[in-house]
């Protein structure tokens, strides 16, 4: 591997290790000024847009199916919609770093509703993933000084809530007919996420912000969030994927809550008491027994494929 490619990689990681992590501190500095709908419509609406620019640009056929078109507005609006809109409309009650830590739990959820849903056997390890999951859930939200703010537990039910619907969103994307260029498959979901966002923005009757109103805080954050959170770091996660093993990208889950709590304590001055410490700990640990078996295949798999590989060039 030559060098350009090395130090292409260490970037790739820095954006889906830090950039991704950041984005909890940039919707909060940003949803201090603008409404949490209008902001994440504004996101995802321009973000597309860029992408759609792209696509054409390099000559990608943009056209699809009735059927696709319509999967791709469920999947955009589980995702981007509720998922994320009603997150950053958490975030005015909630520090970023906690909100990231029960975001991180993801992987638990999709397990128990895959059993739920589609009675797939839960693996032993995975047994031990969900009841550490589950500890590390309760230590966090169960802290003296959240009990006492309805606010806080608002926010924190609305979070589990999300989590619950990003993933039966990933089971949904895994079974459904969807556009087979991922750039197009992602600019479609987030103009359509982002016009069901707007349309949300206007029901709950926000007072709209306008450009020339933001300040400085709020312009680099929404750059942030376009340029870096949307389009870098998703470009980086594909060409990962292609480049390295699915397990060494799947270590971002590992680390966004990481960076998203440092972050948040380093800029915003969010308190991170020594019970966060530990439920993030054990959450976290948990969410590595849950995917511990199936990195531990796909490594096996990715490595007899290279080798495969190595053997036809030789």
């Amino acid at each position: 591997m030559n060098k350009r490619k090395q130090y292409l990689i260490i970037a790739c990681f820095f954006a889906i290790y830090v950039i991704w992590g950041s984005t909890y501190l940039l919707n909060k500095v940003a949803v201090a000024q603008l409404p949490p709908f209008m902001l994440a419509s504004f996101r995802f609406v321009i973000a597309g847009g860029l992408i759609f620019l792209f696509c054409l640009f390099r000559d990608m056929n943009v056209k699809i199916s009735k059927k696709q078109l319509i999967n791709t507005a469920i999947a955009g609006f589980l995702f981007l919609s509720v998922g994320n809109g009603i997150v950053v409309w958490a975030l005015q009650i909630v520090d970023s770093g906690f909100a990231s830590l029960l975001i991180s739990s993801q992987p638990l959820v999709i397990l128990l509703l895959m059993f739920i849903l589609y009675r797939k056997p839960i693996q032993k390890s995975s047994i031990i993933g969900v009841i550490m999951g589950v500890l590390g859930i309760y230590l966090l939200v169960n802290q003296q000084q959240m009990i006492q703010s309805s606010d806080t537990i608002t926010g924190a039910t609305l979070i589990i809530f999300c989590v619950f619907t990003w993933g039966y969103a990933s089971i949904f994307v895994g079974k459904a007919d969807l556009p087979q260029n991922y750039f197009v498959n992602t600019a479609y979901q987030m103009v359509i996420g982002g016009f069901v966002l707007l349309l949300m923005s206007l029901a709950t009757k926000e007072e709209w912000v306008l450009p020339n109103s933001w300040n400085q805080q709020t312009w680099l954050s929404m750059t942030g969030l376009i340029l870096l959170g949307s389009i870098v770091a998703f470009t980086s996660f594909n060409y990962l994927l292609k480049t390295v093993s699915p397990e060494m990208v799947a270590t971002s889950t590992y680390v966004n809550p990481v960076v998203a709590m440092f972050l948040g304590w380093l800029v915003l001055k969010e308190s991170v008491t020594t019970q966060s410490i530990i439920a993030g700990v054990i959450l976290l640990t948990g969410v590595y027994f849950i995917n511990m078996k199936r990195n531990i295949q796909v490594y096996f798999r990715f490595n007899s494929i290279r080798r495969v590989n190595r053997r036809k060039r030789e």
